[in-house]
């Protein structure tokens, strides 16, 4: 999986006073979790950008002074209710020895015949969680929709590996395509040699910001 480096000062205060005037400096409170004790740092709010606004998933490397860095992903973060910028972030460490659950996104690929044929494409699930080892995560999964004709699905268990566990039943949609009205008689006649209409090509994942969950949540303090 892709790593993100966020460059960071570890926190001397950690009260409101001097959380405020953080962010009156275009700071972020952050901590990180998970290793012997918690580490409280703070962040340019600028080097969230490419980690909170994408439909990717990634690690992040966090750097301090002293050339001090965590490696660790993303578990929380919380946005001013108006004017959606970023108040804090919680990060959870990783350890090459230890699985950690995170919700990878779900990628289409293809044009399918079904929707060609007036059929709908219903993307069932957009991100899938998985539990895995750090350098077993992927960066997505993706999904080959060509042969998808109408009443066709591919569920979960299409994309199990050794790799990983995902945390859904083998049995979930992940995406399908439906039927509409006269749906049938037009694909029928397409495998009679009938060439359908051209078809829309398939989008990729649209929601962002959902930060990874790690298989442990630890307490704030």
């Amino acid at each position: 999986m892709k790593s993100i480096t966020i460059n960071g000062s570890k926190r001397e205060s950690v009260g409101k006073k001097s959380t405020k005037a953080l962010r009156n400096a275009g700071e972020v409170p952050c901590v990180l979790y998970g290793g012997d004790k918690p580490v409280h740092f703070s962040a340019n709010e600028l080097a969230f950008s490419k980690l909170v606004y994408t439909a990717n998933a990634h690690t992040v490397v966090i750097a301090v002074e002293n050339g001090e860095t965590f490696n660790a992903v993303m578990q929380d973060i919380q946005f001013h209710p108006v004017t959606d910028r970023i108040l804090h972030v919680d990060f959870y460490q990783l350890f090459e020895d230890k699985t950690v659950t995170m919700n990878i996104p779900v990628k289409l690929e293809g044009n399918s015949p079904g929707v060609r044929n007036g059929g709908r494409l219903l993307f069932r699930k957009r991100k899938l969680s998985i539990k895995a080892l750090p350098g077993d995560l992927p960066d997505f999964f993706k999904i080959d929709i060509s042969k998808l004709k109408i009443g066709d699905n591919i569920a979960v268990e299409s994309l199990l590996s050794d790799d990983f566990t995902i945390l859904h039943p083998d049995s979930q949609v992940v995406v399908q395509v439906k039927t509409a009205r006269a749906a049938i008689e037009e694909e029928e006649e397409e495998e009679e040699g009938v060439e359908g209409a051209e078809g829309t090509e398939a989008g990729t994942p649209a929601a962002e910001g959902d930060a990874p969950k790690t298989e442990e949540a630890p307490t704030k303090e």
